[in-house]
């Protein structure tokens, strides 16, 4: 099941925002860029989603009272809607690169306005147009990218609406989520004003995804680094889309039990199919495809009713009903339940024989399951334990057994948040799944010496922090197809784009870095090689002269037959 998400990315326009130094970007320019990027990704990876960019901090206002398509949205005092929130456009996309690119546009839209924008007016705007315009989606999310960390300082009145109006947006189920910008010579606090606004999950102490990464000082001086990690920090907070079930009763122990989701976080990325294509015409199009059932002999058509299912049982046919057959498949409701605990050194890494499941807690079910759950993955960290459950995902679904297993945050090598903290599914073998491993005894082992050279050559490719970023190396036919759909949605001219392989091997870089090792490594290997079969070469020799010496010369043995013959 995939669920849609609305963003909404509120930029800040002050004069601190607008600072830039000369031929430099300003971060008020860097955020639309940054807003730029996800639409287009957008276009083509979720034009089911919708997204919106609005400025606040502005002198002129937007929507107007007069405005058609923003009727029903009222207009607020130093708020200006760049963009509605919509599925992502091209004519959307070309707003955004307008004002970018645009110095006289920028000029007239991006001015700072001589009073400060009151945040609760922000939070109400977002609010009515998350109202109108994505009601029914299932995440809602509001951005806020500033660099001022106390806005209502000497405002106490300002500062408790604002508390107030965040507080509504938390009950309409809207996440808000403030990326912070440290310029350089000022840290941005969250305590001093974001801490009493956001309303944070009960697992914040596990580190929840409403916690955005903080930005690094020494990277502000980089517009292009800073540009890179707002792109990444959005799209790291991206809601999560496969969702394997909602409100799943997990059961802990005996009259204890709160309900779950579960994610597939890891899984296969192919090319979508929207549509089949007839090409045998002198003019592509698209066919109205329909399926039917029809039989090998006569190619007669069959309806459902006529279907009826069989097994083979001993070498002849039985048949079922499908209310049998949904009997036969039905062992219980659909349940997690802890039977047992283990440590966690006793799985073998070769255990896994599907891939595993994120679950994390929902209040939709239980009240406090969230508080139980943030509880049950203290104590199994802590105590390096995992547990042992009986698991039904759906309804006629086998049943499995599974190990729950914790972990912790897990960040890219730009910081950025790949997995948040939670407990993972791990599904574990049954007897019959386990297979006998051949036995390789009689296979060559190697020495110490060409195993320590192969060590200094693995130790030369390692990537830094040694660790596989997945967003690094996109898939390069995916990645290409890509790009040329987002240049035809966008209007671009596809004959411009390039293609960027990133998963080709640096030879070069290689070459520096192991060439030497690796042409050790390889003589080593050849000499062990040929004494390895100097070796073997010798065994036969010294078994042909053993059996040589053992038996009787032929031409006795000949004569003696032919004297017993006559």
């Amino acid at each position: 099941m995939v669920q849609k998400d609305a963003v909404i990315l509120a930029i800040e326009v002050s004069e601190s925002m607008l600072w830039s130094e000369f031929g430099e970007d300003s971060q008020t320019i860097i955020a639309i860029k940054s807003a730029c990027q996800i639409t287009q990704s957008m276009t083509i990876s979720c034009p089911k989603d919708k997204i919106g960019v609005l400025l606040f901090g502005t002198e002129i206002s937007k929507p107007q009272d007069n405005n058609e398509y923003d009727q029903g949205i009222l207009a607020h005092p130093h708020c200006y809607l760049l963009s509605n929130l919509d599925v992502p456009s091209a004519e959307n996309l070309q707003v955004l690169r307008a004002l970018a690119r645009d110095e006289n546009q920028a000029r007239n839209i991006l001015v700072p306005s001589t009073q400060p924008a009151l945040i609760a007016d922000l939070f109400y705007l977002a609010n009515q147009i998350f109202t109108k315009y994505a009601q029914k989606y299932e995440s809602k999310r509001l951005f806020v990218i500033t660099d001022e960390d106390n806005p209502h300082e000497f405002d106490d009145k300002s500062r408790s609406l604002a508390t107030e109006t965040a507080k509504c947006l938390h009950d309409a189920k809207i996440k808000l989520e403030i990326l912070p910008i440290s310029n350089q010579g000022h840290q941005f606090d969250r305590s001093k004003f974001y801490d009493d606004v956001i309303y944070y999950e009960p697992m914040e102490d596990i580190a929840s995804t409403v916690l955005a990464t903080k930005f690094d000082v020494e990277d502000k001086g980089n517009p292009a680094s800073l540009l890179a990690k707002l792109v990444s920090e959005i799209r790291s907070n991206k809601a999560d889309k496969h969702i394997l079930f909602f409100n799943l009763p997990f059961e802990i122990g005996s009259g204890l039990t709160i309900s779950i989701k579960g994610f597939n976080l890891i899984h296969p990325h192919k090319l979508p199919r929207t549509c089949w294509v007839y090409d045998n015409g002198e003019q592509l199009h698209i066919p109205n495809v329909q399926g039917n059932i029809y039989t090998d002999d006569a190619r007669v058509s069959v309806s459902k009713s006529d279907i009826k299912m069989a097994y083979n049982f001993g070498g002849s046919q039985v048949f079922f009903s499908s209310k049998e057959l949904e009997t036969i498949k039905f062992f219980e409701k659909p349940i997690l339940r802890i039977i047992g605990f283990k440590p966690i050194k006793m799985l073998p890494f070769w255990a896994s024989i599907s891939k595993s499941i994120f679950i994390y807690p929902t209040e939709e079910g239980y009240r406090g399951s969230t508080r139980i759950f943030s509880a049950l993955w203290k104590k199994l960290l802590s105590s390096e334990i995992m547990g042992i459950a009986w698991y039904i995902p759906k309804i006629n679904t086998p049943p499995s057994l599974v190990a729950i297993i914790p972990s912790k945050e897990f960040h890219s090598s730009s910081k950025s948040q790949i997995f948040s903290a939670g407990l993972w599914l791990y599904t574990l073998p049954f007897a019959d799944d386990i297979r006998s491993i051949p036995n390789f005894s009689s296979t060559p082992k190697a020495s110490d010496s060409l195993i320590d050279k192969m060590r200094r050559v693995v130790q030369q490719l390692q990537l830094p922090g040694g660790i596989y970023d997945p967003m690094k190396y996109p898939n390069p036919s995916l990645h290409w197809h890509y790009q040329i759909l987002q240049a035809m949605a966008c209007g671009d001219d596809v004959m411009n784009l390039k293609k960027v392989d990133k998963t080709e091997p640096r030879s070069r870089q290689i070459h520096q870095r192991i060439g030497l090792h690796a042409q050790d490594w390889a003589t080593t290997l050849e000499e062990q090689f040929q004494k390895l079969q100097q070796n073997r070469s010798k065994i036969p020799e010294e078994n042909k002269r053993k059996r040589e010496t053992n038996r009787e010369p032929v031409t006795s043995r000949k004569k003696t037959n032919r004297v017993t013959i006559s």
